[in-house]
């Protein structure tokens, strides 16, 4: 079943064209990795999507509906969610209190109800002691944190912007197969973006590429990574 699609999805910021009549569909229970060189409109993609900016042109479905105007609260509501690059955790809460925000600012929930939802996602996620304070977190647990917090949400598209970025092996093998687990389980649409190739290949039944704002290339990792085109943009001759 197709969650979400664009057609023609265009944004300018004054003369500079950050995405570029970008058409794609993800699907449920779907990983779609979304690659390419710093610049290419990865993260203006995602904004776009969850309401963040909107398009210059072009059109966005969720389930079928057209959303290409609706304010990310009503897309959050909706049921697409997403993580940031750059995660700030709030400060003066604990693990769990992080989590329960997702519940309390997007789906209205009570603090109990909250609470209850945000302890059930931390032991989804292996994620324990829960009332620590998020100073005391290692860099896997904030990353799972980010993630329950959208989950939260109780989405049925999430979108992950570099939710690897800073583990090492261990780690990024650990949350692989977190985010493998919980798209099939939950039947999710997941949109990954991602800069380690080994993560993308890993992690993904398929891939998106994008250069300049424009959609390049499309496919499974192993037949994305020796397109010429993509060769020369962005994996510098290397699959």
């Amino acid at each position: 079943m197709t969650k979400l699609r664009t057609e023609g999805l265009t944004r300018r910021f004054m003369g500079l064209v950050a995405v570029k009549d970008l058409s794609f569909q993800m699907d449920e229970g779907e990983i779609l990795g979304i690659i390419g060189p710093n610049g290419a409109g990865k993260t203006t993609f995602i904004n776009l999507v969850s309401g963040i900016i909107m398009p210059s042109e072009g059109k966005i479905e969720f389930k079928g509906k057209d959303i290409t105007y609706a304010p990310a609260h009503d897309r959050a509501r909706m049921g697409i969610a997403r993580t940031y690059q750059l995660i700030h955790p709030l400060e003066n809460l604990s693990l769990v209190e992080n989590i329960m925000v997702g519940s309390i600012f997007a789906r209205g929930h009570s603090l109990k109800a909250a609470r209850a939802n945000a302890e059930g996602l931390c032991a989804e996620l292996g994620l324990k002691d829960i009332d620590r304070d998020t100073s005391r977190l290692t860099i896997l647990e904030i990353k799972k944190m980010e993630i329950a917090r959208a989950l939260a949400n109780e989405p049925e598209v999430l979108f992950l912007d570099e939710v690897m970025a800073g583990l090492n092996s261990t780690e990024t093998k650990d949350l692989i197969a977190t985010v493998q687990r919980i798209a099939r389980e939950r039947k999710l649409a997941v949109g990954v973006v991602e800069h380690v190739m080994g993560v993308i290949r890993e992690l993904t039944h398929r891939v998106i590429v994008l250069e300049a704002g424009e959609l390049i290339a499309s496919g499974p990792y192993e037949e994305v990574s020796k397109n010429p085109r993509v060769l020369e943009a962005y994996l510098g001759g290397a699959a």
